[in-house]
């Protein structure tokens, strides 16, 4: 699949200006987080009863609080992280001057601001909130995602008449930020619109084989 095609003159800058709106807001909530809240249950307040909370925590890998080998497993994230950056901008400026849709041109700004805003956390935290893990080899590089958005869907056994799953325990409360929800709503609307971002590329017509008439040879032609 490609990306569809426009006629419209865009310009990059409005693009780069929506990721940078995003990591704006991503660094801003950040600030008042660290600033204003308590970490863990301490500070946990509450928006939508106990199913929606803000709650301070600290994420030192990636999603869902993964994390690769320490001790240099920070500093490979923090690496692949800069390359992602460098090659969603470059594809950003592709898009541009293909004159690919804007929609799905956004979308990839909402994925770089939110990589972007992560990847601040990584290389700055260190330093600026002092948050490096113990033993980390250099506090840069190695500053941990503050996330605080708290979701808490469901927690217990699920029913015994499930199959597979059918009474196992299961915690599933997803603990977020700005940057983490822009990368998924900007993955998800791609996914929900690849009819309009992308062209469907249609299969080849196979010549129709016309069948050749019977001759007959010469000496069999009737006079």
């Amino acid at each position: 699949m490609h990306p569809t095609i426009t006629n419209r003159q865009q310009s990059a800058a409005k693009f780069f200006l929506l990721a940078l709106f995003i990591i704006a807001i991503d660094q801003l909530s950040k600030w008042a987080v660290h600033t204003y809240m308590q970490p863990g249950m301490a500070g946990e307040i509450r928006l939508l009863g106990d199913w929606a909370k803000l709650h301070y925590t600290l994420n030192p890998g990636m999603a869902f609080g993964a994390e690769l080998p320490a001790p240099y497993g920070k500093l490979v994230l923090s690496a692949f992280r800069l390359v992602a950056v460098f090659g969603i901008s470059y594809y950003i400026i592709r898009l541009v001057r293909q004159r690919a849709a804007s929609g799905f041109i956004a979308c990839m700004a909402l994925i770089l601001g939110g990589a972007l805003g992560n990847l601040i956390d990584s290389i700055f935290y260190g330093i600026i909130y002092d948050n490096a893990p113990f033993g980390s080899p250099t506090r840069w590089f190695y500053g941990q995602v503050i996330d605080m958005l708290y979701v808490d869907i469901y927690e217990g056994f699920l029913p015994q008449n499930w199959p597979l799953l059918g009474g196992k325990y299961v915690s599933l409360w997803p603990i977020f930020n700005i940057a983490d929800s822009s990368i998924f709503i900007g993955v998800a609307l791609i996914l929900l619109n690849q009819s309009r971002f992308f062209k469907q590329e249609e299969p080849t017509a196979t010549p129709a084989r016309h069948s050749e008439p019977l001759v007959a040879p010469d000496s069999e032609n009737l006079a």
